[in-house]
């Protein structure tokens, strides 16, 4: 299981590092442009600390997975990650629309890969906790 739990640190480094790179990709000048300063400035900072917080959560779990996985203060967290991957994996399929990634090949690749990484957290997550 330490195993898993170092899997997944370095995937929530790697997809953290990918933040940066998202306002280019997704066009966020162009799309927020309309936006009202405030919603616009919000988007971006909360943007930020999403990225900050995955890759504190990959820290966390790199440098800490005898903890998570032997203290009954690491299994609480393990709950925790696992409550919140479970619950961002329901929003994957009832927050975002199908007609964003079906019929188009990139697109449906993304979504299945990032399906399958928030099972996977889950499961490893929650399974500390009932394990």
């Amino acid at each position: 299981m330490d195993l898993h739990i170092k899997i997944i640190g370095w995937l929530l480094v790697i997809i953290s590092l990918l933040h940066p790179f998202f306002p280019k990709y997704f066009e966020w000048k162009k799309e927020c442009s309309s936006m009202s300063l405030i919603n616009r400035q919000m988007f971006y900072i909360h943007s930020y600390f999403i990225a900050l917080t995955l890759l504190l959560m990959g820290i966390l779990c790199l440098t800490s997975a005898p903890d998570l996985l032997n203290t009954n203060l690491g299994k609480r967290i393990s709950l925790g990650f696992g409550i919140f991957w479970l619950t961002r994996l329901a929003i994957q399929f009832v927050g975002y629309s199908s007609k964003l990634w079906r019929g188009k090949r990139f697109e449906t690749g993304m979504h299945v890969l990032f399906s399958l990484f928030w099972i996977y957290f889950s499961i490893i997550f929650l399974s500390v906790y009932y394990g």
